[in-house]
Formats: C-alpha cells, sequence, structure tokens
C-alpha cells in the first residue's frame, strides 16, 4: 500500500550533521534508555537541572523497554496497554523514538499485527485550532492515501495514533468539561476529537503513544494512560557508541569521547542526543582545521563554535565563498541579531515554537524567517503540515538559550541597555563603564537565582560565558565591539562566591559553580585544595562560600569530586548537619557524598529511617569507596538498624572498621 512507502519515507530521513545529507535512519539511530514507571505528574525545573539530577542518581534496578515493545503488557499487568505517555527532556529523542518505531513497522520488521500508524505532532495540530473534522477527516487530511483507498473506518483495524510533542500543544485540552463523542464521522474541534479519543470514547480499540517534555505531563489525566515511560538518553555506553558510529576513525572517536569525559559539563549534556550532535559538528570541525589545537571545554565555547560553524557553512554554501573568508557579512549579522531577539523574547514567554504572529510581535517578517531557517538550517528550523501554515523553532532548546544570551550581551555592548533589569535606571550622572558592566552582570545573577524553577541557568552560563574576552575573540565579525574586561570578570566572580555563602539550595549553587568554570574561575576548589594539601583542612578555617563547596556541592562538580575522593577523613560537624537532618530529603544527593567518602565520624547527627536507607544502599554499592563508618549515635530506630544491617551484610560492603557506642554496636553481629 502506498500509505506504507509514505510512513517509510516520512520516518527514514534524518538530517545528520554539517554534511546538511538526509542520513538514513537505522545507519545513525542510537538505542535510547527508555524506563516504565513514575508519574506523570508535572516537573517544571530546567531540564538541565533533570539531567543533571538524573546523572547523580545511584544505579538501581528499573524496568526498561524497547521501543518496539512499546504497548505490550509486562509482567503482572491484567489489561492490555492502551495509552503510553512517553515523557523526556527537550531533544532527548522522543520523536526519533516514534520515527524509528514507525520505521520498523514500515520495514516489516517488528509490530506486524498493527495495519496502520498515523503519527501526528501537536505543532501541526495547533494551526487547526479553529476548525473542525471528524476523525476520519483528520486522518484523511494528514494520510491521503487513506481518502484514495477509501478507508472510512478504522474500528476493524489495529491502528496506533502518535502525538509527538505535547507540550507544544496550543489547543484548549479541557478534560473536565467536554462534549463526549463516540462517532468518528461525526464533525467537532480538534481539541474536543483528541480529548474522546485519549479518554477512549472514540475509537476505543486504537492505541495511542503521546510524547512530552516533563512540564507538560500533567495535562493528561493519570486514569487516561496505561504506563508513563521516560526516555533517559544516552547512558554512558551509548554516548561512546554514538560517536564511535559518528566517526569512524577509531583515533578521532577516542580523542573525542576522551575530552568530553574530561569535562563535567559537557559529559552530563551528552545524556541528550542532540547535544551528542552539536558536539560532533563542533568537534570535527575543530579537529579539521586547527590541528592539535585546544579543544572547547565550556559550554559557551561550544555553543560559539558551533555559530561559527554555521556561519562558515552559510558562506560557502550560499554566498560562493572561500573557508578562509570572514565568516560575518552584514547580511549574516542582521539575520543572528534577528535570531537572538527572537530567541530571548520569545524564552521569556517560555515559547519553544512559534507562528507568525509571534514572529510578528518580534517584528520579523515571516518571509524574512523562511529566509532565516534556508540559510542557517541547522540553527533555527521552518515547518510545514500538509497545507498548513509554517512553524519555526530553534534545533533544541539549549540553541535558544544561548542565542537569547547572545542578544542580552550585543544589546548591553551597543547600547548600554540592560535586559536583565525590568526597570531601566536612567541617571543625570554618567556611571563609569566598569561599573555598570559590574551590575549588569550581578542584575543578571539575581534574576537567574530568583527563578523557582531554574529556567535561567543555562542563559546565564552563556551569558557569563560570553564576558570572557577569549570568547568575545572566537565571535569576531559577529561582535563589532568587547565588553567587560578581566576586573569586571573578577568582581563578578567574587559576588558568586559571596552569594554562595548564603543558604541556596543545593541545585541553584551547582549552578554557580558551572558559572564560575563558565569564568574560567577554579579558585574556590584550588582555595579548598591548598587546605587539604597544607593538612589544615578544618570547618574552623574555611570560608562560608568553602563550606558550601564542600558540603551541598562538593559531589557534582568533578574537579571538586576528585579532591574529596582524595580525604582520608571525613568529620562530620554541625556545618553538615542540614544534609543529614531527618527533614533533608534528597537521599540522592546524601547518597553520592558517602559513596566518594573512605572514612566517614559522625559523632552528634542522629539518623531517620531514610537516612540510614541512603546509608544503607552505599555500603552496598559496588561503587563505594567507605571502608570505615564511626557512629556514635543518641537515637537509632529499630527499623534503622535493620536496614544499616542490610547493607553491612551485602557482599559489596567494603568496611574494615565500624565503630559506634555500646547501645548500637550489637546490629553489626546481627
Amino acid at each position: 500500500m502506498s500509505l506504507l512507502t509514505t510512513d517509510q519515507n516520512t520516518a527514514v530521513q534524518l538530517y545528520s550533521n554539517c554534511s546538511l545529507c538526509p542520513t538514513l535512519l537505522n545507519q545513525i539511530y542510537t538505542e535510547l534508555y527508555i524506563t516504565e514507571g513514575g508519574t506523570a505528574e508535572v516537573n517544571d525545573e530546567h531540564e538541565v537541572r533533570q539531567i543533571e539530577t538524573a546523572s547523580r542518581k545511584p544505579d538501581r534496578p528499573e524496568t526498561t523497554i524497547r521501543q518496539e515493545d512499546i504497548f505490550k503488557a509486562s509482567p503482572g499487568r491484567n489489561k492490555p496497554i492502551r495509552t503510553v505517555l512517553t515523557k523526556g527532556v527537550a531533544g532527548i529523542g522522543k520523536t526519533v523514538l516514534t520515527q524509528k518505531y514507525t520505521l520498523d513497522w514500515a520495514e516489516d520488521k517488528a509490530n506486524q499485527d498493527i495495519q496502520f500508524i498515523f503519527p501526528f505532532t501537536f505543532r501541526e495540530l495547533n494551526v487547526l485550532k479553529e476548525e473542525k473534522f471528524s476523525l476520519v477527516e483528520l486522518v484523511h487530511h494528514f494520510f491521503t492515501e487513506t481518502k484514495e483507498a477509501r478507508i472510512c473506518s478504522f474500528e476493524d483495524f489495529q491502528v496506533v495514533f502518535i502525538f509527538d510533542g505535547l507540550d507544544e500543544c496550543r489547543l484548549p485540552l479541557d478534560f473536565h468539561k467536554t462534549t463526549i463523542l463516540t462517532d468518528p464521522r461525526e464533525s467537532t474541534s480538534v481539541d474536543v476529537l483528541l480529548i474522546n479519543l485519549i479518554r477512549g470514547k472514540l475509537l476505543p480499540s486504537a492505541h495511542l503513544w503521546i510524547t512530552t517534555r516533563p512540564a507538560a505531563a500533567n495535562q493528561i489525566p493519570p486514569d487516561c494512560v496505561g504506563m508513563v515511560t521516560e526516555v533517559r538518553g544516552f547512558t554512558d555506553p551509548q554516548k561512546e557508541e554514538y560517536f564511535r558510529k559518528r566517526f569512524k576513525d577509531e583515533q578521532q572517536a577516542s580523542r573525542i569521547i576522551s575530552h568530553i569525559k574530561t569535562s563535567r559539563s559537557l559529559h552530563i549534556m551528552c545524556h541528550i542526543p542532540v547535544f551528542c550532535w552539536i558536539t560532533a559538528t563542533v568537534l570535527e570541525d575543530v579537529l579539521e582545521t586547527r590541528e592539535g589545537g585546544q579543544l572547547p571545554e565550556t559550554l559557551t565555547e561550544m555553543y560559539i563554535h558551533f555559530l561559527v560553524v554555521q556561519a562558515k557553512v552559510k558562506k560557502v554554501k550560499y554566498d560562493g565563498g572561500a573557508e578562509t573568508d570572514p565568516h560575518w557579512s552584514p547580511e549574516s549579522r542582521k539575520m543572528m541579531e534577528s535570531l537572538g531577539k527572537l530567541a530571548f523574547d520569545q524564552l521569556q514567554k517560555g515559547n519553544l515554537i512559534f507562528y507568525e504572529s509571534d514572529l510578528t510581535e518580534c517584528g520579523i517578517d515571516i518571509r524574512a524567517a523562511s529566509v532565516y531557517s534556508g540559510v542557517f538550517t541547522q540553527i533555527f528550523k521552518e515547518e510545514r503540515g500538509l497545507y498548513q501554515d509554517k512553524v519555526f523553532c530553534f534545533i533544541h532548546l539549549s540553541v535558544q538559550e544561548f542565542l537569547a544570551a547572545l542578544h542580552v550581551h550585543l544589546t548591553f555592548i551597543n547600547s548600554g541597555l540592560n535586559l536583565m533589569q525590568e526597570q531601566q535606571i536612567t541617571s543625570k550622572k554618567p556611571k563609569r563603564r566598569e561599573s555598570v558592566e559590574k551590575h549588569f552582570y550581578q542584575s543578571a545573577v539575581n534574576k537567574a537565582l530568583q527563578s523557582p524553577n531554574g529556567h535561567l541557568d543555562l542563559f546565564l552560563r552563556f551569558l557569563l560565558g560570553l564576558s570572557l574576552q577569549t570568547n568575545q575573540t572566537l565571535l569576531r565579525g559577529l561582535l563589532t565591539q568587547t565588553g567587560s574586561n578581566s576586573q569586571t570578570n573578577q568582581k563578578t566572580v567574587q559576588y558568586i562566591k559571596e552569594k554562595l555563602s548564603e543558604n541556596l539550595s543545593a541545585e541553584k549553587s551547582i549552578n554557580l559553580l558551572h558559572c564560575l568554570n563558565e569564568l574560567n574561575d577554579r579558585s574556590l576548589v584550588e582555595e579548598i585544595q591548598q587546605y587539604r594539601t597544607s593538612g589544615s583542612l578544618s570547618t574552623g578555617k574555611l570560608s562560608p562560600a568553602q563550606l558550601n563547596v564542600n558540603s551541598s556541592t562538593v559531589k557534582k562538580i568533578k574537579d571538586v569530586s576528585a579532591f574529596l575522593t582524595h580525604f582520608c577523613h571525613y568529620t562530620c560537624s554541625a556545618q553538615y548537619n542540614k544534609l543529614l537532618h531527618p527533614d533533608y530529603n534528597n537521599y540522592s544527593d546524601l547518597t553520592t557524598i558517602f559513596i566518594h567518602v573512605f572514612i566517614f565520624r559522625l559523632n552528634i547527627c542522629e539518623l531517620s529511617v531514610e537516612n540510614c536507607e541512603a546509608l544503607s544502599s552505599v555500603l552496598s554499592s559496588q561503587s563505594s569507596s567507605l571502608t570505615g563508618l564511626d557512629l556514635s549515635i543518641r537515637k537509632l530506630q529499630d527499623s534503622g538498624v535493620k536496614l544499616l544491617s542490610a547493607g553491612l551484610q551485602s557482599l559489596n560492603c567494603k568496611l574494615n572498621t565500624l565503630r559506634s557506642d555500646q547501645k548500637t554496636v550489637c546490629f553489626y553481629n546481627c
């Protein structure tokens, strides 16, 4: 049937790296880590935070699922799965996953009991907001082969509907106030069609697969979802597999993999397949053009290089220039400035996809946007459904955040306007540039810290990274003038250290440490290392900022955690009480601390049941280095004793020394 050919053509091509040629999905596809379980509850934290949190979680047995088995009932389930909700952060591979599922079916590799797969995207459905269709008409509208074949009923077929990108939905999905519809031939609005299809009132025999970013997962009522799955992206072995598939030269692939492992930021971001692609695009160009040169080490450097690569492609491919010619022309500068404004304006609104009305609000003509997408094809995309309006988006959220930061930087350098300030302060008395710059970066830090869910975390890293002269040099031609000097940067570093001294959440402290890394400042780590080397590391001699790094964030930054693993002793004193307090519920962080410690002394803290569970999981972990444990606890519940006993009896337990008072020591021998 021609419908199979259509689905195959839709799914088979995936744009690869800088060659801009379609690559067979089968050749480039790397298996994704998909887990069953979890809930459809909302998680509106910045998705880089979610990736970092996932990377710190200790390994635990989880039910993993192959994409071809997404609707197959797992052992213990009584009834078949009708609706699957798959969540995952932007760029993690949800769309490619559904494409691979469709392609394998079209090529007779899997799920041959299914007669039809109808893949829809919410960005296509959005533009039908004012129109009316029956379910049959909607299928005919997008898949004309079904109309030509005069298929007007799907009740007798095994059908899968894929709805990709719930987070991009602009339809009013109100599951509490909607008309009940059971006839697939009755016309109504698209939102009513979707609600009844999801509720099972319409075509109850069909299977539904809905994908979404975590922040929108709760739009579907739990009773309408048979199973929730999560795409975790690439595991560490899968990252290596991706780069070895991408680079056929074994030596080149090994160098790239080794480089990524040396940077905690890059390594974490490579959980996201799109970031692996960006990294591969950049490092391939750097290795080809700068033999023996230094590879990008920070996120800002990586994205600057990515932007330069795209400018180079435009210059050679579209302008007919040579690779040695200047990358930026007045025309391409104007394009990038417009895209930066669009990125910033829409980031503030939380939009990742843009329609004509969004472009108009930003002062961008629809024809200009089409030109931008045709030139900077790997930065800005134009999509058009069948007979539908144009839809635009950046290739990934992180690219939008980088361009937004670039826009804020350019605006400040060129006009002195501080977009990070709600109200612009006008003063008759002119201020020194150094003072204005200092206020600009400090206001950016403050605004990012005020965000309850960290939506400006990555944006702040990019903005501070752009303040470095070395990074501004890489953007020669795009930046007509440079800003900030080393003195301003040092004041920004000092301000961040002062913020680290405050009572911030662990996530905010971590992001500030990443900001220091983007500013190429590792003084905080070096200061703590000097204390350790001199043998005078004690809480009494550490500054508040150093204490914060040492306690709540040390385990999450590679350079600092490497220092912690060299400890021979670790004393829990008053400054660390919050980590073991019964109200402290971030047990995955607690577990990670223990894993990096050789000997842990606990003299004054009371362990809750949850604390005991975390400690027990460390004792039984293969990666634990814990060989000595000193417990002098006034209160330890029986349930806690049992949990610790289980950890102590594990074959992975490496304890050589256990000290305790007489009341609790007995559990070790029980």
